[in-house]
């Protein structure tokens, strides 16, 4: 399916906390990540597309249940995994128990940014929840909080089947525009984007 620029639109309200928290509550990895196939493969792609070997101090917004945080672990001298569900993060800190450098906690998105920067952030399947405002503000956000020549890692679904859904393809969009991030890494398949795009000094 060939893509435009503007063929599809943010959600008119971002996705609720008590949405995520209900499908926590009807299983306990609600996506299936540690298990499928396809998000094992995505990950694989992402650690082997990150630029460098290792990373000082890395952020993962949007962690869920922490499949790929203990992939990134190994790379990173210090990382910051969030999601906004405490049954995630309660997983993913038992996923990530023998890394002494891995902080799980629970955070909103944009409210809950944190203080700190980063050389690294690693955003997966994420961004196309959020509504235009809070996107824009993630954005402005994630950007803030990314160090120069730091490395921004996108990678989200490509929905090849509904043209007319806000998808990894209109989110990566969105980041392709900003002046301050040059495109390193682009991955596109069947299933979904991935892009590395860093800082510029």
């Amino acid at each position: 399916m060939v893509r435009a620029l503007g063929d599809a639109q943010p959600p008119t309200e971002s996705f609720t906390l008590d949405h995520f928290v209900n499908l926590y509550l009807a299983k306990d990895d609600p996506w299936d990540n540690a298990s499928k196939w396809s998000d094992q493969r995505k990950y694989a792609v992402t650690l082997a597309s990150l630029p460098r070997a290792r990373y000082r101090n890395a952020y993962e917004p949007g962690c869920a249940v922490g499949i790929l945080t203990a992939m990134l672990a190994p790379r990173c001298d210090s990382l910051l995994a969030v999601d906004a569900v405490g049954a995630a993060v309660t997983q993913a800190r038992a996923a990530v128990a023998d890394f002494p450098g891995v902080r799980v906690e629970e955070a909103l998105l944009p409210a809950d940014l944190p203080a700190e920067t980063f050389d690294l952030i690693v955003v997966g399947d994420l961004l196309y929840y959020l509504n235009a405002t809070d996107l824009a503000a993630t954005i402005d956000g994630l950007i803030a909080r990314l160090e120069p020549e730091g490395d921004l890692a996108l990678a989200h679904f490509r929905d090849r089947e509904n043209g007319g859904n806000y998808d990894g393809f209109n989110a990566h969009a969105e980041l392709l525009a900003r002046p301050e991030l040059t495109p390193v890494v682009h991955h596109e398949d069947d299933w979904f984007l991935l892009d590395i795009l860093r800082r510029t000094p």
